[in-house]
């Protein structure tokens, strides 16, 4: 066994391993591999896998191995060599992974698992050499966790079904719980369509069988698939697609379905078809052992401005256009009021410790400008003329967040939230929305 050291080609050698497996998968669609795990300890692959994994960085696992401690002290080439050769002798064996729990609103949390650094660099091969041979199946409704496909994409389509088709109703799906009760076998059964290698199907297995650590607890995992894993989102995808494919050979008649990992919608034309996609969905999360969240889910009337619905972070809804023939309903997205409260905590969370009155101006604006940029960049460029309108709500909230910051740092009571701005302008802040404070400050709802 030769490791190879990390080179510019390793890159190109994995696009072409890519490719020719998502040709060999696309040309037929019963063909089932069964020489995949030879893939994942290639060492161009492994290479490729550990500068993906590094550049996610991430917490350590139950093990306590950061990035930064087999940089800095293990060494890449030693660790990915070791990794490597477990993988070819049969030795390697996945770790329990770390449960930490992430606040998601409403006073409820996301139960995340975070795996070791070796099990993510094993997880990251594996689906280099997964990924093109099921992306050959998915359809075109799926939008998340895909290579060159987004959230914004997805919204794109439901803009582009709702203002250029019949839609007037919407179907508003919430799967409860959905990668806690994945079932393994009926996942694994989905997997063996395309897969016959017995060695990377029992890689899977062990995977999903590995457990959680909790408060120095462990826990076995019969069913589910920890959200937070390197294979998670391909594997869960997998699942889905049994629906998304169900969907087009039968019911698209119904509506159009557009899926973001769990998250989905169905745009239908009429009532009766939306209620009848109801009851498909609700058949077919039974094959699958999942079940619709009836709190969360909702049938939407979009005729007109009557009602909206939240889907990725926005909240969308038909709002009217003026023009001299007369008035337009189009449908529009802007931040949600979920997103909205989101932001506002993320400002606070940042600004409020007292400990951070130790910090100068300017590592405030270095913290906050990659945070202020990310919401700039997906909430702003999706429907700027009125999701600026929200941002600017955010901005404002900022500027206020800062003067107390500022007021307390220096011991003020009074210096003016404009003067705060200009001083962190100068600064340079940037800003949540594009078009600057010159904007009516109307907002829709």
């Amino acid at each position: 066994m030769n490791a190879v050291k990390p080179a510019n080609y390793t890159k190109v050698k994995v696009r072409e391993l890519q490719r020719t497996l998502y040709l060999a998968a696309k040309a037929n669609a019963k063909r089932r591999f069964h020489a995949l795990y030879d893939k994942v300890y290639r060492s161009d692959v492994m290479w490729e896998a550990w500068k993906r994994v590094k550049a996610n960085r991430g917490s350590a696992g139950v093990d306590g191995v950061t990035i930064d401690h087999i940089v800095r002290e293990y060494g890449e080439f030693q660790f990915v060599r070791d990794t490597q050769r477990q993988v070819i002798e049969d030795t390697y064996r996945p770790k329990p992974v770390r449960r930490k729990d992430i606040p998601k609103g409403d006073d409820k949390t996301r139960p995340l698992g975070i795996p070791v650094i070796r099990d993510r660099l094993v997880q990251m091969a594996a689906k280099i050499a997964l990924e093109p041979v099921f992306e050959a199946d998915f359809k075109d409704c799926s939008f998340g966790f895909r290579p060159k496909r987004s959230a914004k994409q997805a919204i794109q389509r439901i803009h582009k079904t709702v203002n250029y088709g019949r839609v007037y109703w919407v179907v508003d799906v919430d799967i409860t719980g959905y990668f806690n009760n994945i079932s393994h076998d009926k996942l694994l059964q989905l997997v063996e369509q395309r897969v016959s290698d017995r060695r990377m199907l029992k890689l899977i297995r062990k995977w999903l069988k590995a457990g959680v650590m909790k408060n120095e607890q462990y826990e076995e995992t019969e069913i589910g698939s920890p959200q937070g894993g390197v294979i998670s989102p391909l594997l869960a995808n997998i699942y889905l697609n049994y629906l998304d494919t169900v969907w087009e050979k039968q019911f698209s008649h119904l509506g159009t379905l557009v899926r973001y990992a769990d998250d989905l919608v169905i745009l239908c034309e009429k009532k009766t078809h939306a209620l009848e996609a109801i009851q498909v969905l609700k058949t077919v999360f039974g094959k699958l052992e999942l079940s619709m969240n009836t709190d969360k889910s909702k049938l939407v009337n979009l005729w007109l401005d009557k009602e909206g619905f939240d889907f990725l972070g926005f909240h969308h809804r038909r709002l009217p256009k003026l023009f001299k023939k007369g008035k337009f309903y189009d449908l529009r997205s802007f931040p949600s009021k979920k997103a909205m409260k989101k932001m506002r905590a993320k400002v606070k969370e940042v600004t409020a410790p007292r400990s951070r009155l130790f910090w100068s101006p300017k590592q405030m604006v270095d913290k906050l400008n990659p945070i202020i940029q990310g919401w700039k960049n997906y909430y702003g460029g999706v429907d700027p003329a009125v999701s600026h309108q929200y941002l600017k709500k955010v901005d404002w909230h900022i500027n206020r967040r800062l003067t107390l910051y500022w007021n307390k740092k220096h011991k003020r009571k009074h210096l003016h939230p404009k003067r705060v701005a200009e001083v962190f302008s100068s600064m340079g802040l940037k800003h949540a929305s594009a078009y600057g404070s010159d904007l009516s400050p109307r907002v829709w709802w």
